[in-house]
């Protein structure tokens, strides 16, 4: 290990005044010697150094050592004159005419040429001259221009300071020539001078040079020109860890304590940083404010058992922290412990400074071979579908086949064989059907959805023996290579199955095993590779190396829980007389208009008892008049709560004929589920352990920043009473509710209750219902949207009702069709609720309402409209506020059937098509394609059983015309793009073709959107 080496430099004039007064405080600081940057060269005849400087050093106790350029000789030196040619000889300048007969005289020095050869006579006096220097007190030599002397001629000259002990040799910077650093280190050279004084903190070329030198020798770093106190301070430290030692101008002690300080820190670190003369590397980016440095204690950092961590913060003016990355590109793992307040920020121009002991490697039990040897020799991976690794349904409906794919792989060539498992979860025995190879080890098979509920499935792969001997045998026949043992070893495991095998399986094998015996070769191949025979080795199969993959759940729900149209109105408002309350009844009478629309699912907001505490009046106001009827998602009041009906509806035998006069039309009624309560509602005081109340006694509303909603309160479900009594006690609500009829429900805030609460409280229901269909409105965060999907809502509220441009649709519905989430997540697509009147619908007219109807109806195969909708309403509450003027929520709203400019006939077209286009009754087959216009958009849904693909182009401005040119997917059909189609326009009636792939179309707002079934021409159909 190098010791430290820790220099000042001086030069003349500095022995003038002070210098004893320097040298004695820079060995109080630790320095360890003086180079003297003399003024004359080896042969001037005169001392290297001062001898009032020598004295000064001795006095002071430090190590003298002289610096010269060996080459620089007097010009007037005898051998200049005896040996021109061994020089380089400046001339000096003369007036007037020159003769070039004659030379121009010397001026100056002379520089030796020691490059080449072997210096001659040159060589013999600076070596005898060299010899002289110990006995003038000289400690040692710094060559400069050393670069220019070729190293066997160096050698020579310092072959008498080898036999001085303690003189010390240092060269460098070697300006390029770090191909030099051994023979150097060779020829004498004790310790190499680095380039550190032109570093700029950023560059790689140092850690690259100092890399290239250190196996030479020792490093030494100068430190160059330094402004103020920071930067001194900085180069200094920089430079002493950089290195083995450095070198300082001594007139920096001159500049203060500080600077004094610095120098002495910059000592202490050299002291440390000599430790580590193993490989170095710059572990930050070029750009990065702070520079790190690491060193290590061995010549492969990846093998240090200490390092040293160097962080320079190169910014003077603000304070940085080292990047954490930096610690990765360690060529070792430092000990946690030690690094302790390493990335902690620098202060400008700050220099940090840390050793690490390498850590230790945490600590692993050994594992027997047996235990390894027990381990799955397949690989059952990458399963789809999967979500969640299994832990969460798959969601299909009954009817649907599911296709699953695994990658099965095993070591080696051998044969593998697989297959799917499946059954009911309420099943014991599992049916299975065998899995299809494809490329790249992936495999798949598929299964029928026959039972509504959930199921299982299972990947299972095997090695198979007999499989991969019949495709290895059938290779050698057929290059002529196989041999008698080939038929042996088939014969062994055909005997071998028969054994192990019962019933007909074993007869089958014995007389497969009782001809083979018999056969020649070529009736032996014929036997072996006999497709009954390989049959029934498959029934027989042992399976070796079985393994299997981990359950992945199926939930196949009903159509409607992936397929329906949804139409919300308020029952209460179903009069025509605002002053007279609309009841069950009432609701009755406009089912043949719902259904005349289309739509297969009627749901209601909350009949339930409305509370009188704190009741809101029209437009969400504080000030409610005596017959203002209230929110019903304040609910509860003395006629009772979740389980009872407002009064002024009806009766529960009005509801159950409401609910059978729904089914004579076709329609589900679904009501809303909304857990929480009007401070009139009778839990409040039957079950106040249900609550969170405040110290005073009182309980805070409900808000929802910046919206408030002072005549709601919220249970809690951790409550000191709420677990269990709360959460069977919503239980039993949505059980008394399906006892009547209803099936479907649309869960108010699902985000805001804990998931703990609905994974229970949804498996608990279906288990009994497997019919029942959650709907969650929950406009939240996708993370959260997802997760509640995942634990059991069958539909999901999204974001579509924002999305109204081209790239925001593609990408939505990209993200819901082609990621993990088309598993789990089944988006409907309400184009407006209650509490939202869209900016869009606001600002669109007609065409705008038409747009977002035909988006809505045939992106998914979900949907849903609040009513109003169809009659065009958009009169928001105020200027930039997302909410209906004169809102339902808080009033009763009568609505006329039909009204000037409705779309009643769009939402009932719209409709049509959906049921009799099963290729729009989901959003996992839509495909966009290219329209030249980002304004229109175009997409097409393929038929489930191919053929057709019904096709939609929406022009996504309500205010002007637009034209593109669109492309028509011919290649979807196998045709060139010259191809033609048949085309029947679905919404607008007629039939036509298209001739060619490009075609160009204008869309008015008056006529936003087009909807076309593209077919083959009738003579080209299979």
């Amino acid at each position: 290990m190098p010791q430290p080496l820790c220099l000042v430099s001086a030069r003349p004039p500095a022995e003038e005044g002070g210098l004893g007064d320097l040298l004695e405080l820079a060995r109080k600081l630790g320095f360890d010697g003086l180079v003297w940057e003399s003024d004359s060269g080896l042969l001037a005849g005169s001392p290297l150094v001062p001898a009032a400087v020598a004295e000064a050093c001795r006095a002071a106790g430090l190590r003298l050592i002289a610096q010269l350029d060996l080459r620089r000789v007097p010009v007037d030196h005898p051998l200049v004159r005896a040996c021109p040619e061994r020089f380089r000889i400046q001339r000096a300048a003369q007036r007037g005419p020159v003769d070039p007969r004659r030379p121009l005289p010397p001026s100056g020095e002379a520089l030796a040429r020691l490059a080449e050869g072997d210096g001659g006579k040159v060589a013999e006096a600076l070596a005898q001259r060299i010899a002289e220097l110990p006995r003038e007190r000289l400690d040692g030599l710094r060559l400069v221009g050393a670069e220019r002397i070729a190293p066997d001629t160096l050698g020579r000259l310092l072959e008498p300071t080898r036999r001085e002990d303690g003189f010390l040799v240092l060269a460098g910077p070697l300006f390029g020539h770090r191909e030099l650093a051994a023979p150097f280190a060779r020829a004498g050279v004790d310790r190499l001078v680095t380039s550190f004084a032109w570093w700029d903190f950023h560059a790689p070329w140092l850690v690259e040079e100092a890399e290239a030198l250190r196996a030479a020798a020792p490093l030494l770093a100068e430190l160059g020109e330094a402004a103020g106190p920071g930067e001194l301070a900085r180069r200094a430290q920089a430079a002493a860890a950089s290195a083995s030692g450095f070198i300082a101008p001594l007139e920096c002690l001159a500049r203060g304590p500080d600077a004094q300080s610095a120098l002495a820190r910059a000592v202490e670190i050299a002291a440390r940083a000599a430790a580590f003369s193993g490989e170095m590397r710059q572990v930050s980016s070029g750009a990065a404010p702070v520079t790190v440095l690491a060193r290590a204690d061995a010549n492969d950092a990846r093998l240090a058992r200490h390092s040293l961590l160097v962080a320079i913060n190169t910014d003077a003016g603000e304070a940085h922290r080292p990047a954490s990355s930096v610690l990765e590109h360690l060529g070792s793992v430092p000990d946690p412990a030690d690094l302790a307040g390493f990335l902690a920020p620098l202060e400008p121009c700050e220099v940090r400074v840390i050793s690490a002991r390498s850590g230790t490697p945490v600590e692993q039990p050994p594992h027997a071979a047996i235990e390894a040897a027990g381990r799955p020799r397949l690989v059952v991976e990458d399963i789809v579908p999967r979500v969640g690794g299994g832990d969460f349904a798959v969601k299909r409906v009954v009817g649907e086949t599911v296709t699953v794919e695994a990658t099965i792989f095993a070591d080696g060539h051998e044969q593998l064989a697989a297959e799917l498992r499946w059954r009911a979860e309420d099943e014991q025995a599992w049916r299975s059907v065998p899995m299809e190879q494809l490329p790249n080890d992936r495999w798949r098979a598929a299964f029928p959805l026959e039972r509504l509920g959930r199921h299982k499935f299972v990947v299972e792969g095997w090695l198979d023996r007999f499989g991969g001997f019949q495709r290895d045998l059938a290779k050698k026949l057929a290059a002529e290579v196989a041999q008698p043992v080939d038929h042996a070893e088939g014969r062994l495991l055909v005997e071998a199955a028969a054994k192990r095998c019962k019933g007909e399986a074993k007869a089958g094998l014995k007389e497969f095993r009782e001809r083979l015996k018999q056969a020649e070769d070529e009736m032996s191949a014929e036997l072996l590779l006999d497709d009954r025979l390989a049959a029934l080795m498959r029934s027989a199969d042992e399976r070796p190396h079985r393994h299997a993959s981990l359950p992945q759940i199926v939930d196949a729900e009903r159509l409607a829980a992936r397929f329906s149209s949804w139409y919300e109105l308020f029952p209460r408002s179903q009069t025509q007389d605002k002053a007279r309350h609309g009841t069950f009844i009432d609701v009755i009478g406009e089912l043949p208009r719902v259904r005349a629309m289309g739509f297969d699912t009627l749901y209601f907001p909350p009949i339930h008892p409305i509370g009188r505490t704190n009741r809101k009046g029209p437009n969400n106001t504080l000030t409610p008049g005596p017959d203002d009827p209230g929110s019903p998602y304040a609910i509860g009041g003395a006629e009772g709560g979740h389980d009872a009906i407002h009064p002024e509806l009806g009766s529960f035998e009005d509801f159950d004929r409401l609910v059978r006069a729904a089914h004579e039309h076709g329609i589900e009624i679904a009501l809303d589920f909304a857990i929480q309560a009007s401070p009139d509602h009778p839990w409040l005081t039957e079950h106040p352990g249900w609550f969170a109340w405040r110290p005073d006694g009182s309980m805070k509303y409900a808000e929802n920043p910046p919206k408030k909603y002072q005549d709601i309160v919220n249970v809690d479900f951790y409550a000191p009473d709420a677990v269990p009594a709360l959460w069977e006690a919503l239980r039993d609500v949505v059980l008394l509710w399906i006892a009547h009829g209803v099936k479907t429900f649309r869960v108010d805030n699902p985000h805001t209750k804990p998931l703990p609460f609905w994974e229970w409280l949804i498996r608990d229901v279906r288990s009994r219902h497997p019919e029942a269909i959650f709907l969650s409105e929950a406009f939240t965060r996708p993370t959260m949207m997802y997760r509640l999907a995942k634990i059991g809502f069958s539909q999901s509220y999204t974001y579509f009702t924002w999305r109204d441009r081209k790239q925001e649709l593609v990408d939505y519905l990209t993200e819901l069709t082609a990621t993990e989430v088309k598993e789990f997540y089944r988006p409907n697509f309400f184009v407006n609720t209650p509490d939202i009147n869209p900016f869009f619908l606001q600002q669109s007219g007609r065409p705008g309402f038409r747009i977002r109807a035909v988006l809505a109806a045939t992106l998914s195969g979900l949907w849903g409209v609040y009513s109003g909708f169809e009659l065009c309403e958009s009169a928001p509450l105020g200027p930039g506020k997302e909410e209906y003027l004169d809102s339902e929520k808080y009033e009763i709203r009568p609505r006329p059937a039909r009204a000037p400019g409705d779309i009643v006939d769009d939402i009932a077209l719209l409709n049509r098509l959906r049921r009799a286009h099963p290729a729009l009754q989901t959003h996992l087959n839509t495909r966009f394609y290219v329209a030249h216009n980002d304004s229109i958009i175009w997409y097409g849904k393929p038929a489930p059983e191919g053929g057709e693909i019904v096709m939609v182009m929406v022009n996504l401005d309500p205010h002007n015309p637009q034209e593109a040119d669109f492309e028509v997917p011919l290649w979807e059909f196998g045709l060139a793009d010259d191809g033609t189609l048949s085309v029947e326009d679905l919404a607008l009636g007629g039939q036509f073709e298209w001739h060619g792939k490009i075609q160009r179309i204008r869309l008015e707002p008056a006529e936003p959107y087009r909807i076309w079934r593209l077919t083959l021409p009738k003579g080209e159909r299979a």
